[in-house]
């Protein structure tokens, strides 16, 4: 039988040409929507973080907010040492002086002094000076120096911003109240004690018509500012977020880095936001102390305005001096163990000098023994579980420094060093196996 010889037919070029052409469009469809979602994940990254840098400054306030104004033991803690500085003494002194002053009758007292006291007074405003008057003062403000001085004063001074808390609490919380000295936006501290102790004195140097002087109420400014009560409603709200609020701008900074597509990239830009925005937070209470001391009326001390301010706001410097340094130490971690060429440079720089410490030190005899093959093993627990173990310090400590932050970071670098020399990297240095022989 005779066949026509024609054999199976042949692969069809335009057939594999649309199946290719299928192929490409399928894939670029595919990046398209790859992309519009990193695009969607990108914008809602980036929108968490900054969300989370707007909040972090914020967070600090409101933990000054919990910690200072919420808590009376904690702000009598801050306050109690103003007691020693000298320019809160002098101010005290001055208010107490004016008080007295206020109420002596010279010629009327000067009168009324026993003729037993006389020279003994005589005496005592002798060394003044010669005009009545100014040595009366003299004498008065010597007195309530020493009483502002005295270890009694201390006491009188923890005593009395106990109880003068509640008006700072209402002042700037809206909250409190009872027998507070809250007055024109002003929160006083009243010096009653103070100058019953100064009319004591005065007594007893042989003035002692001034025992005859009423109780006097006069009052030594704490905080004054105009804007006290705009500021109320914010404080507030803040204070009842208390230690939330950072928490809450910790997530929402941890979960933008997680949505963005390059995670380091994102931790190192996110760490450095946050660090600037707080820092911000710490020029604009620099720039408000300037502003709120021109403001202050003459009769108030700028020194001891400026003392108690320092005081009332070194929490928040202390924090924020932290989360600066926490922001540039995370920063500094995540671009060190990054891909780059600089880091990747770093990185070289640390591990050869290691390596270069340890082959010094086997050609002096040193070995790890079964040490070493041990943490090369099991690096990652080595490295890791320090890192874990900084972080739970941190988190623990009471009140962080900028200091501590730096301190736990060093150590930690110091146990990764220390990890690094031990582990190695398993290569014997040249020499190494005939120094440690019979001969060696």
């Amino acid at each position: 039988m005779v066949t026509d010889g024609a054999g199976p037919a042949g692969p069809d070029p335009e057939a594999e040409l649309r199946e290719l052409r299928g192929r490409v469009a399928s894939l670029e469809a595919e990046h398209a929507v790859r992309r519009r979602r990193h695009r969607g994940r990108s914008f809602l990254a980036a929108v968490l973080i900054v969300v989370g840098c707007v909040l972090a400054p914020l967070a600090v306030v409101a933990a000054w907010a919990a910690d200072q104004v919420g808590d009376t033991d904690r702000y009598v803690a801050t306050v109690g040492p103003l007691a020693s500085e000298p320019a809160v003494q002098d101010a005290v002194a001055d208010r107490a002086t004016d008080a007295l002053m206020a109420r002596i009758d010279l010629s009327t007292m000067l009168s009324d002094v026993p003729a037993e006291d006389r020279p003994r007074l005589e005496k005592a405003l002798g060394r003044l000076g010669d005009s009545l008057e100014g040595a009366v003062r003299a004498l008065v403000h010597d007195k309530a120096r020493a009483v502002a001085r005295s270890s009694a004063f201390a006491a009188l001074w923890e005593q009395g911003n106990r109880q003068a808390h509640g008006a700072l609490d209402k002042a700037l919380t809206g909250k409190g109240g009872g027998a507070v000295r809250l007055e024109d936006d002003t929160v006083t501290l009243d010096l009653a004690p103070v100058v019953a102790r100064v009319e004591q004195r005065l007594v007893d140097a042989g003035l002692t018509a001034a025992d005859r002087i009423p109780e006097l109420h006069t009052g030594f400014t704490l905080v004054r500012s105009e804007n006290v009560g705009k500021a109320r409603t914010y404080v507030r709200l803040l204070q009842l977020a208390g230690n939330w609020l950072p928490v809450v701008a910790l997530a929402l900074l941890a979960a933008g880095v997680l949505l963005s597509v390059r995670r380091r990239r994102a931790l190192v830009g996110t760490a450095l936001a946050a660090a600037v925005a707080t820092g911000l937070l710490g020029v604009g209470l620099r720039v408000f102390r300037v502003l709120y001391l021109d403001r202050l009326p003459a009769s108030v001390s700028q020194d001891a305005a400026a003392a108690v301010y320092d005081a009332l706001t070194r929490f928040l410097f202390t924090t924020v001096r932290m989360v600066v340094a926490l922001g540039v130490v995370v920063a500094l971690a995540a671009w060190l163990t990054g891909p780059g060429r600089r880091a990747s440079l770093v990185r070289g720089v640390w591990t050869s000098g290691i390596e270069a410490a340890r082959t010094t030190a086997e050609h002096a005899g040193w070995r790890t023994g079964r040490v070493g093959p041990f943490v090369r093993r099991f690096r990652a627990w080595f490295t890791w579980v320090p890192v874990a173990a900084a972080l739970l310090v941190y988190l623990f400590w009471d009140r962080p420094t900028a200091w501590v932050v730096v301190g736990i970071a060093l150590c930690l670098l110091v146990v990764l060093a220390v990890v690094e020399f031990v582990g190695g990297t398993g290569r014997t240095a040249p020499g190494a196996a005939t120094a440690g022989g019979p001969d060696g």
